[in-house]
């Protein structure tokens, strides 16, 4: 099942696409994809969706609004060098153990909405990346194996990153994650029962037309099962959590002669079955 939440900012209403451009309303059946309503899953609304199917209850996307898939989360969490070509194109040693840290989950915006530049920026990039929503309250999971039954879905993800304050402005990483739009979502929730093998999907970003990434999730360090199940040892995640699992070869750091983000450029990027995004970046307010 794709689930999204279609509507303007904080108005969005759940819904279940069934089509290229066609998707069924079920904001009368679920108020929304959020912390209250994961943990119960989603495999009951099959029936219901079909049922509006046959019924014609079908709408066109058309240009109406994709929001980010699921609501605010309660946290965003985020694997760094966790493709080993990634680490190579860096200069850096691949991580024995995962190497996290958080960003602001009001960094969580739409898969065609505007990415702002902060004020002060310099060194602005991109970051195709897998993201793993949670589904039920996760602590101390058994094993990867056990984390699999934690898991809402999949979703593309953009970690937005400005280096300069990530590198060189002291203090934690967190700083050069967090401005305001640097966590495009979307435009689909994917549930896991049709991803497929989610160490074997094709990823891609282009930046105003060239070809950026290029990567797979198959030369990820530490899968997501293992990544949740590594994080659950440290803290309690939470219905609606979003892990962005790490990006492959290709980022704006790992060039001789970077070509960082600039007012203007648009980025475009998607993983096998799970959708793409397009973002304009635009200039600091």
């Amino acid at each position: 099942m794709k689930l999204a939440r279609l509507g303007p900012v904080g108005a969005e209403r759940p819904a279940v696409v069934v089509g290229p451009d066609a998707y069924v309303d079920v904001g009368d059946l679920v108020p929304d994809i959020d912390a209250t309503t994961l943990p119960d899953g989603f495999g009951w609304l099959a029936e219901r969706v079909e049922s509006r199917v046959t019924a014609g209850l079908v709408e066109a996307l058309g240009a109406r609004r994709v929001g980010p898939p699921v609501a605010r989360p309660h946290q965003i969490l985020c694997a760094g060098l966790n493709y080993r070509d990634h680490a190579v194109e860096i200069g850096a040693e691949v991580p024995a153990l995962p190497l996290v840290f958080s960003k602001s989950p009001n960094t969580l915006v739409g898969p065609y909405d505007d990415v702002r530049a902060p004020r002060g920026f310099s060194r602005l990039d991109w970051e195709v990346e897998l993201g793993l929503v949670v589904g039920r309250r996760t602590s101390y999971l058994d094993s990867p194996d056990h984390a699999r039954d934690h898991v809402a879905g999949f979703v593309v993800c953009n970690d937005v990153s400005e280096r300069a304050f990530q590198d060189e402005h002291g203090g934690q990483i967190l700083k050069g994650k967090s401005a305001e739009t640097f966590n495009p979502c979307g435009p689909w929730l994917v549930t896991p029962d049709e991803v497929g093998d989610v160490s074997a999907l094709g990823m891609w970003l282009d930046v105003s037309g060239a070809r950026r990434q290029s990567g797979s999730t198959g030369t990820m360090v530490f899968d997501p099962y293992e990544l949740l199940w590594h994080l659950s040892q440290y803290m309690v995640l939470e219905p609606g959590d979003l892990v962005n699992t790490g990006t492959p070869p290709g980022v704006a750091n790992g060039m001789a002669e970077p070509a960082w983000l600039q007012p203007g450029d648009v980025m475009e990027l998607g993983i096998d079955g799970l959708g793409s995004q397009r973002q304009r970046v635009v200039a600091p307010r």
